[in-house]
C-alpha cells in the first residue's frame, strides 16, 4: 500500500523532532497499534533506549476548555464531555512530571514538541504486568505492588494544574457529566449490536437510574485517578526500590475521582482474569493502606464505579470493532459482561439492573 502524503509529512515531522532532540540517528521500530490514535516507536542508539510518542492533535476531538459548561462540552465532542485529554501531549508530560517528582515510576520526559504532539520518553521496558505474569512472575506480588502504588497515589497531594515545557494542563473532577456520558456508550454502541437504538424514554430512565447510583459516591474524598489502571498499562520493575516497582503508563486522562475507581479498573480487568481469590484481599489491602474509613460505603462505590466502567467498556469495544475495524476487542466482551452483571447485583444499582433485565427480556442483550 502506498504511503499517503499526510503520512509522509508526519514521518518528516517525527524525524525533524528526533534530530533536534539528539535521537536522529537512532534505530526506530514501531509498536503494534492499540485502541488509541497515538503511535509509539522504540528508539535505540549506542545501547540506550527511549520511546517516541506520536500523538497528532488533529486525530482526536479537542479536550474541554477549563471553564466549559456541560452544554459547551457537548458541542465540542466526546473527549470534552468525558474529560479526556485526547492527543494533548501536554497532559501526559505534565502528569508524568508530577508523578516522577513525587517518586512514582512514570516515564521521564526526555524531549517534547507540544505543538506537534511529539514526545521522547523514558523506556520502562517490556515487562507489562500481563506479560510478566504469563512468563511466571507471581501474580499476587505484582498486584499487591499495584495496590500499594494506588494507595500511595491517594495519600499524595496533587495540584489542579500540572506544568510541562511552559504549558499548564488542568486536571478536573470526574464529574457526573463525564460519568453519565460514558454510560451512554453502552446505549449508543453495545445495545444496537443486539437490537435497534433505545427509545428516548428508555434513555431517560437509564440516565435517571445512573444518577441515583452516582449519589452514593460522596463518602470519600477524591484522589488522583489515572483512569486506565490495568495489567497492560503497568510495567513490572523488580530492580527498583520496593515502593517503586510498579511502572505507570497511559495516565494522560487522569481526573480527581473516588479512590475506588482505579482499584476496580485493576481488579475487574477487561483483558485478563485476575485470580478470584485475590479480589477481596486486594480491596482490603487498599482500604487499609489508603487510610479510608466506612468500608460499606467504599464497597458500594466500588460496585457503582465498576458497573459504570464496564458499561463504558462494552460500548467502546463494540465501537472499536464496528467503527474502527478492530474486531479483536469483541473477544473480550464476555469477560466484561460478567464483571458488569456481577456489579449490578449490588443494591445501589437496582435501578440500572432492572433496566438491564428489561433489555434481556426483550432480547436486547
Amino acid at each position: 500500500m502506498p504511503v499517503s502524503h499526510s503520512e509522509d509529512v508526519r514521518a518528516a515531522e517525527r524525524q525533524d523532532f528526533l534530530h533536534a532532540a539528539g535521537w536522529g540517528d537512532a534505530a526506530i521500530a514501531a509498536f503494534p497499534g492499540d485502541a488509541s490514535t497515538r503511535r509509539y516507536f522504540r528508539l535505540e542508539k549506542a545501547g540506550v533506549r527511549a520511546i517516541l510518542m506520536d500523538a497528532p492533535a488533529a486525530a482526536e476531538t479537542p479536550p474541554a476548555p477549563d471553564n466549559a459548561s456541560p452544554a459547551e462540552r457537548q458541542k465540542l465532542g466526546y473527549n470534552a464531555v468525558a474529560r479526556l485529554a485526547g492527543n494533548n501531549v501536554a497532559a501526559f508530560a505534565g502528569i508524568a512530571n508530577a508523578l516522577t517528582g513525587r517518586g512514582f515510576s512514570a516515564p521521564r520526559i526526555l524531549a517534547a514538541d507540544l505543538e506537534r504532539g511529539l514526545l521522547v520518553i523514558e523506556d520502562l521496558g517490556d515487562a507489562l504486568y500481563a506479560r510478566a505474569i504469563s512468563a511466571g512472575a507471581h501474580e499476587g506480588t505484582l498486584y499487591a505492588s499495584a495496590v500499594d502504588t494506588l494507595a500511595a497515589l491517594y495519600r499524595c497531594s496533587f495540584p489542579e494544574n500540572f506544568d510541562a515545557f511552559g504549558r499548564t494542563w488542568r486536571v478536573h473532577a470526574y464529574d457526573r457529566t463525564a460519568l453519565l456520558a460514558e454510560t451512554g456508550l453502552f446505549l449508543d454502541w453495545y445495545l444496537p449490536r443486539f437490537a435497534g437504538r433505545p427509545s428516548d424514554d428508555f434513555r431517560a430512565d437509564w440516565e435517571g437510574a445512573w444518577q441515583t447510583a452516582f449519589g452514593t459516591l460522596g463518602a470519600h474524598a477524591p484522589g488522583l485517578a489515572l483512569r486506565d489502571y490495568h495489567a497492560e498499562n503497568l510495567i513490572w520493575l523488580p530492580g527498583r526500590e520496593i515502593d517503586n516497582r510498579t511502572g505507570l503508563l497511559d495516565f494522560q486522562d487522569a481526573l480527581f475521582a473516588h479512590p475506588a475507581y482505579d482499584l476496580v479498573s485493576l481488579i475487574e480487568d477487561a483483558r485478563r482474569d485476575v485470580a478470584p481469590d485475590l479480589a477481596e484481599p486486594l480491596k482490603a489491602r487498599f482500604f487499609k493502606a489508603a487510610g479510608l474509613t466506612d468500608r460499606p460505603a467504599f464497597d458500594t462505590a466500588y460496585a457503582v464505579l465498576g458497573a459504570q466502567r464496564n458499561a463504558k467498556i462494552l460500548g467502546i469495544f463494540v465501537r472499536l470493532a464496528k467503527r474502527d475495524g478492530k474486531t479483536r476487542y469483541l473477544d473480550l466482551i464476555p469477560r466484561v459482561q460478567a464483571h458488569f452483571l456481577r456489579d449490578l447485583a449490588h443494591p445501589a444499582l437496582q435501578g440500572v439492573a432492572s433496566l438491564v433485565r428489561t433489555m434481556i427480556a426483550a432480547g436486547k442483550g
